[in-house]
């Protein structure tokens, strides 16, 4: 089976990992990707798709896909193909609930529910990666609900899987690594070091982006102690990070979106073998069970967080048997060759 692999996308984690996933399992994949500015980028993916057209047997709409929808439906008209998109976030969601980049009654908000809308409606089969998310979709953008199929965020096997602990502090050591989005809780996280200060627990914390001025803001009206900001960390380093962690942290914050979707960090956690703390939603309860291959803390509740991380510092045969299982879950649905398999299995259907 041999996929035409299509978008504006950046070899980013999601898109690596697919890639590979398909690989794995036996599909070409032909690249039709550009970036380039205006109409030229549609003109370089033609000539990269015509031809391989008769070789294709579907168009792959790679994420960030809902801009290009129009054009790829136009490819599919042309050459009889089927177009599966992987939507993986809505971009209304993003933009307008969870960053609240714009009003949610303006003619921003309008446009991103539109580009959600018409790519719902110019697409075979759309992926995202939770069933509560695809209620979202169901509901938000009035949907067919045979359109949709899940598919679960991967981890890269190459460069994330377990290693020996090899930590420079005697501290209990917390994980967390993102872009400081408002769905991820940051100055939850912020308040539950400081609570932890006289605990002996030490946080790393990994990124620079969104809300990171203000999370350093809060840092100093608490003159907190125990967190290392470290601003940028490469991610075929950042399984060393990870792996020298005493537990990784997931997400916490206070959006909807926070409520029905999963999270790379988690998945990346797992696939080192460390247990990890989450919030308490609909969308990681699909496949994570509590105290059995992860903790979970209510959402924006820095209280909870903070003695959810003392009760695994203080319970190391906890610890161990979340980091084991939630390893042999990373093994069962969330490796390259797992994701790869699903894809497979949701082409077959679309080309019969």
């Amino acid at each position: 089976m041999t996929i035409c692999y299509l978008g504006l996308y950046k070899m980013d984690t999601r898109n690596r990992i697919n890639i590979q996933a398909m690989r794995e399992n036996g599909l070409e994949v032909i690249e039709c990707q550009n970036r380039e500015p205006g109409l030229k980028k549609y003109l370089e993916q033609f000539k990269k798709y015509w031809p391989a057209r008769r070789k294709c047997d579907l168009i792959y709409v790679a994420f960030p896909g809902y801009v290009i929808m129009p054009w790829a439906w136009i490819l599919a008209k042309i050459t009889r193909k089927k177009i599966v998109l992987d939507a993986f976030m809505s971009v209304y969601d993003s933009m307008i609930l969870d960053r609240q980049s714009y009003g949610k009654y303006g003619w921003a908000a309008l446009k991103y529910w539109l580009l959600d809308w018409f790519s719902c409606r110019l697409a075979d089969i759309i992926l995202l990666d939770a069933d509560e998310y695809i209620n979202y979709y169901i509901k938000t953008f009035a949907a067919r609900r045979n359109k949709f199929r899940r598919l679960l965020v991967g981890s890269d096997n190459k460069m994330l899987f377990p290693r020996e602990q090899k930590k420079a502090t005697k501290n209990f050591l917390v994980h967390f690594h993102g872009t400081y989005l408002p769905l991820q809780g940051i100055p939850y996280i912020i308040k539950a070091a400081k609570i932890l200060e006289s605990e002996g627990v030490e946080f790393n914390i990994i990124g620079q982006m969104s809300t990171y001025g203000e999370a350093l803001k809060l840092c100093r009206q608490l003159k907190i102690k125990n967190i290392n900001f470290i601003e940028r960390v490469l991610y075929d380093k950042l399984g060393e990070y990870m792996s020298r962690a005493d537990v990784c942290l997931g997400m916490f914050g206070a959006t909807e979106k926070a409520l029905r979707c999963s999270a790379f960090k988690v998945v990346e956690a797992i696939a080192v073998a460390r247990p990890f703390i989450t919030g308490d939603t609909p969308a990681m309860r699909e496949i994570f069970y509590d105290r059995e291959n992860c903790l979970y803390c209510k959402m924006m509740n820095a209280e909870d967080l903070a003695a959810k991380i003392l009760e695994l510092k203080n319970n190391s045969a906890l610890r161990d048997k979340i980091a084991k299982n939630g390893y042999q879950t990373y093994l069962k649905y969330f490796t390259p060759k797992a994701i790869g398999a699903e894809f497979k299995k949701i082409f077959e259907e679309v080309i019969r």
